[in-house]
């Protein structure tokens, strides 16, 4: 077949109604070289149209037989002033039988509405459209306002920086720090990423180790006192809160997704509520800064968006997708398949499989103990292995460490708010935190006071735990029938 047999594949526009706004489009569409027809009723604002080497014609477009002079274009925008006019033009081309792609303005939600049942395929409405536009210029204000903030604080600090993290830091903080230290390093600031407790987590250690992530605790840190200025990064988290009787004099910095639940006075604060990770907030400063990420700080962010939307499928905002899609290509995906695959510990394969062998399921629910334990952590991964079993939607696992008992629940049901219930249930005997979709409670194991946890005493303790903690847990979630239930094999 000859090329001349085969036809154009680009598409053919009419525009009905040539105001500021047709003509606007029709610029725009002719510049990028498309085939354009403009219609409208008025002979003088026609000629003008000829004057700019446009094909423009007279038309009444209200007039049913406009159908048959567009019946030959591929996309038809309706764009004049006057709704009814529009509606006309819509009516005349649908009952012709035209098939066209139809955009056409609106003038408000009713004709929004009642164009949308005439047969058009988009309606615009200028009004929204308008607000969108400002909502749009105002965040990218904001943002702009806020970078020189925080870049005034970079340029009067005269010494180091400390970066603090929540206790047990995730990878949604570790990344946001790492990234507030590249934009520091940038105003020639030194900083050192500060964090309490310890990194536990497999995942999370494979991901500061393969990153080559230095961070600092706080025993290595030394006074916080010692610093000239100090952030705090997305550091209310499930298992402390920002406002939380810091141990520091003043905060300097403040970046987070979440809002503490009581003020925080910090001479620059920038919470983002409306995002899912700190990560995305800073990904967007590194933006704003025209900073372009380094591999490690790219892939950091990039892990730190991901496990924060458990990889886009939890709580997911279009800024994060918008932050991940510029992150990818400077991130080493390599490096992000094996932070994500990491080997499993011979302590951490042992707690699994006790957890696997003692499970007790009721209903979609599933509750488990891996008894004595070395390591806690161990306890959240196993929650969340357990939660990957057919029929589960929220696993929990007792264990006891150190004269605690901990319990780690994760939850994929979005009726509940495991977080919530966990503090419904154990915030009286001890510490409970968490959110949605995640928690953590540590209890003493003195309220089995008379006890000794060892010798043959520690069977009896452990079943005596298993059972109350359980109770609570299922009466708290309002789960019926919390007898011994099955294993679900």
């Amino acid at each position: 077949m000859s090329a001349a047999g085969i036809g154009s594949s680009r598409s053919t526009y009419a525009i009905l109604g040539c105001g500021s706004v047709g003509h606007a489009v029709a610029e725009s569409l002719v510049e990028d070289g498309e085939d354009v027809l403009l219609l409208d009723w008025d002979e003088s604002r026609v000629e003008a149209l000829r004057d700019q080497d446009l094909n423009a014609r007279v038309q009444d477009i209200s007039d049913p037989e406009v159908a048959e002079v567009v019946s030959d274009r591929d996309i038809v925008l309706v764009l004049a002033s006057d709704v009814e006019v529009n509606k006309a033009a819509v009516s005349a081309i649908r009952n012709r039988g035209g098939d066209q792609y139809l955009v056409v303005r609106a003038s408000d939600p009713i004709s929004e509405d009642e164009l949308h049942e005439l047969g058009a395929d988009v309606v615009i409405n200028p009004s929204t459209v308008i607000a969108d536009s400002a909502l749009r210029s105002l965040e990218t204000g904001e943002l702009e306002y806020k970078a020189r903030q925080l870049a005034e604080i970079f340029t009067q600090s005269d010494g180091r920086m400390a970066i603090l993290i929540q206790d047990t830091p995730d990878p949604d903080a570790i990344a946001s720090a790492t990234a507030l230290r590249a934009i520091a390093e940038a105003y020639d600031v030194e900083a050192d990423i500060v964090y309490d407790g310890e990194i536990g987590h497999q995942e999370n250690r494979a991901f500061v180790n393969l990153l080559g992530i230095e961070l600092l605790s706080r025993e290595e840190a030394g006074p916080i006192d010692d610093y000239d200025t100090v952030a705090l990064v997305d550091y209310a988290s499930a298992e402390r809160d920002a406002a939380g009787a810091p141990e520091f004099p003043a905060v300097d910095v403040y970046l987070d997704h979440v809002e503490p639940e009581e003020e925080l006075d910090a001479r620059f604060a920038d919470v983002r509520t409306n995002v899912s990770s700190t990560s995305t907030v800073l990904t967007k400063y590194l933006q704003e800064f025209n900073l372009s990420p380094s591999e490690t700080v790219a892939t950091a962010l990039l892990y730190g968006i991901r496990a924060e939307t458990l990889d886009f499928k939890r709580d997911t905002t279009p800024a994060d997708l918008t932050a991940a899609a510029y992150l990818h290509p400077f991130a080493n995906h390599d490096t992000l398949e094996q932070v994500e695959s990491p080997s499993m510990s011979p302590e951490t394969l042992d707690v699994l499989a006790e957890a696997i062998q003692n499970r007790q399921v009721q209903g979609s629910h599933l509750f488990s103990s891996a008894g004595f334990i070395r390591d806690r952590e161990a306890l959240t991964q196993a929650a969340q292995h357990l939660l990957n079993l057919e029929g589960i939607t929220t696993t929990a696992v007792l264990g006891i460490a150190d004269e605690r008992i901990y319990l780690a629940a994760r939850s994929k049901d979005i009726r509940i708010n495991i977080g919530r219930v966990l503090e419904d249930a154990f915030s009286e005997m001890g510490e409970a935190a968490g959110h949605s979709t995640q928690g953590n409670v540590e209890i003493p194991l003195g309220i089995f006071q008379g006890i000794e946890s060892s010798g043959e005493n520690r069977d009896t303790l452990l079943q005596l735990t298993e059972e109350a903690v359980r109770r609570r847990l299922f009466d708290a979630m309002g789960v019926e029938g919390t007898g011994e239930g099955g294993n679900g094999s």
